[in-house]
């Protein structure tokens, strides 16, 4: 009984000294914690990119006009992030995301309705559809795309190519392509013993 009880205080006095040790790692002074925290600073977790609520481009929002119903608003823009119990003529459409290495950007747009007929709206600047992609393409180099555009003999060359691929007529003359195959109900139901 003796053991136990001083296995204990043994454990207690342990995790005591563990707890104070921690606390002087990240003390200024201390030659430990400046190594510690200079390595710190050098290596950063890994933090999840986070997403939140609807991409509006400027595109978008210019299609906005006052007396639009509130289905088509919803076709335009899709539904609304915030929509309030208490202000159901209001919706709030906001946008959020943090990625790593990048600031966070949010952007907000709140449109008002009479009814069922857009009256107001409007919020902060939003970017054109060329510009969001920008804003998620990280910064590594892109590689050119290439011109999706032949030319005229580049067209030529390529026919002449799918020319000599052709079938032969002998290979047409073979006959026709079979295309009515037997159900495979009834192989699968002559395969089964019974």
């Amino acid at each position: 009984m003796h053991s136990v009880k001083s296995l204990r205080v043994a454990l207690a006095a342990i995790a005591m000294g563990s707890l104070a040790a921690c606390s002087t790692v990240g003390q200024v002074g201390s030659g430990v914690g400046n190594a510690i925290n200079s390595v710190g600073s050098l290596v950063t977790p890994y933090k999840i990119e986070i997403i939140q609520g609807n991409v509006l481009t400027k595109e978008q929002v210019a299609l906005l006009q006052k007396g639009l119903s509130k289905e088509q608003v919803r076709g335009l823009l899709g539904s609304p992030l915030v929509t309030s119990a208490f202000h159901a003529d209001r919706w709030d459409y906001v946008f959020t995301i943090e990625r790593q290495g990048v600031p966070a950007q949010e952007r907000r747009y709140a449109l008002s309705f009479k009814g069922d007929t857009l009256e107001t709206f409007g919020g902060d600047a939003m970017p054109g559809e060329n510009e969001f992609v920008a804003t998620l393409v990280s910064k590594r180099e892109i590689a050119k795309v290439p011109e999706l555009k032949a030319s005229e003999e580049k067209l030529r060359a390529f026919a002449a190519n799918n020319a000599q691929r052709a079938p032969t007529a002998s290979a047409a003359a073979s006959g026709p392509i079979r295309t009515d195959y037997p159900p495979l109900e009834a192989a699968l139901s002559a395969e089964t013993p019974k």
